[in-house]
């Protein structure tokens, strides 16, 4: 009976959603691009998708794990060992088969992720906003729409996976306060890390703590943030078993993570580290090998550093966290040696949530946050395609940059802005 009635209450929002355009068009063209990237993955992109390299990852985490970070991938895996489990089960059904279900499944996320989505938008919305659901559902809609879709379709990435992860363990930090379910969001936000390492840099920003600028006073919550702490490391944890059972697999994390010749490749990543490591190599800069890793962590010492600042003076405290998870992706966006158009889908929700949860007329909304939304999720793949064009003459893909860093820039000056509106304050 219970089920009759779900099912029943799904039938009745899905005919109302359907009366907007946008939800039409959205619902289309997730469908076209689904078929487009069954068609031309299993076709011509054949063999080179990024699939095809989880799918031999399954391979050698069942015959030979010690071969995990070493063998001949079309491209370097660079996840930690624990999280080859998750492809496992794709390399058992076969690769054609295997892909199939593997899109299917980015398919369910992407519905999971849009209600969980919607939900966390009734939460942190300022009370100047629009009481009805059209803006909220024209919003989500257009991350449905946006490029970044079809391309993490075509190239069988995880990226949904960890949206997903990132969404619902916001929800539940903002809707639930207590220790048991910081704990448990913790541990999902740590999952989080374990299947793709984008979201390691929120450790920091998922600490209670603030200094409060007038009364020169520091206020930390000590109990939740251990929480939160031990919650997020505990996931992360199992690979120390994986790297002293299998010593090799340390080593050949850390080569193709940092120190190795993979992380000094010319390609069209938008990082900072990027954009310096491409310079470097036009010059034929003959060290590079040696500085590679002394100019990541100097990024990310620096962008890291001015966010952490930031976000411990933060005056807007209106479910602050929302910030601290959008300076953390966007440290490891702006830090890290590889920075693909297809990571935005984690990036783009939460700058949904911030036209929401900022006020309705807010300049820094104007100014920086929709720009950047919009940019990000129907222009960027256009640049990438021009990096290609133009990589032996001039192979930097800057344009996403810069947005990141407008974007960086307006997170900051939020951080600045006293409370304007009513909600409660949330960390």
């Amino acid at each position: 009976m219970e089920i009759k009635k779900i099912y029943y209450k799904i039938k009745i929002r899905f005919k109302k959603l359907w009366e907007y355009d946008i939800f039409r068009s959205a619902v289309i063209l997730q469908g076209i691009y689904f078929i487009i990237s069954l068609i031309l993955t299993l076709t011509v992109f054949r063999n080179q998708n990024d699939f095809l390299v989880y799918y031999r990852v399954g391979d050698v985490f069942i015959n030979d794990i010690t071969d995990l970070y070493t063998a001949d991938y079309n491209w370097p895996f660079r996840y930690f060992p624990i999280s080859a489990l998750l492809f496992v089960p794709y390399y058992l059904l076969g690769f054609t088969f295997g892909y199939i279900i593997f899109n299917i499944v980015n398919l369910i996320l992407n519905i999971l992720i849009c209600i969980i989505l919607y939900k966390l938008i009734l939460v942190v919305r300022g009370i100047d906003h629009e009481s009805d659901d059209k803006r909220v559902i024209f919003y989500i809609c257009l991350f449905l729409m946006g490029l970044p879709q079809v391309f993490n379709y075509i190239l069988g990435q995880i990226n949904l996976y960890i949206t997903f992860l990132l969404v619902l363990s916001l929800y539940f930090y903002l809707k639930y306060d207590t220790i048991k379910w910081n704990f448990i969001t913790s541990i999902i936000l740590g999952i989080s890390v374990i299947i793709k390492p984008i979201t390691l840099f929120l450790i920091p920003f998922i600490i209670i703590i603030n200094f409060d600028l007038e009364r020169k006073k520091f206020e930390v919550q000590f109990l939740k943030s251990i929480i939160r702490i031990v919650g997020f490391i505990l996931p992360l944890s199992l690979n120390i078993f994986m790297f002293m059972i299998h010593p090799e697999l340390l080593e050949g994390f850390i080569s193709v993570n940092f120190t190795g010749n993979d992380a000094i490749i010319r390609n069209h990543s938008f990082s900072i580290t990027k954009l310096i490591q491409n310079f470097l190599i036009i010059i034929s800069f003959s060290q590079l090998s040696s500085f590679q890793l002394p100019i990541f962590l100097t990024i990310l010492l620096v962008i890291g550093g001015i966010g952490f600042v930031f976000y411990l003076i933060r005056r807007y405290s209106n479910f602050s966290l929302i910030y601290g998870y959008t300076f953390g992706i966007l440290i490891m966006l702006l830090g890290y040696f590889d920075s693909w158009d297809h990571h935005l889908l984690i990036l783009t929700p939460l700058l949904i949530i911030i036209v929401f949860n900022l006020p309705r007329k807010s300049p820094i909304t104007g100014k920086f946050i929709k720009p950047a939304f919009f940019f990000l999720t129907f222009l960027d793949l256009a640049f990438m395609g021009i990096w290609f064009l133009l990589e032996d003459v001039f192979p930097f893909n800057f344009v996403p940059t810069v947005f990141l860093l407008l974007l960086f820039y307006g997170i900051c000056k939020i951080c600045l802005k006293k409370d304007l509106q009513t909600n409660n304050n949330k960390y």
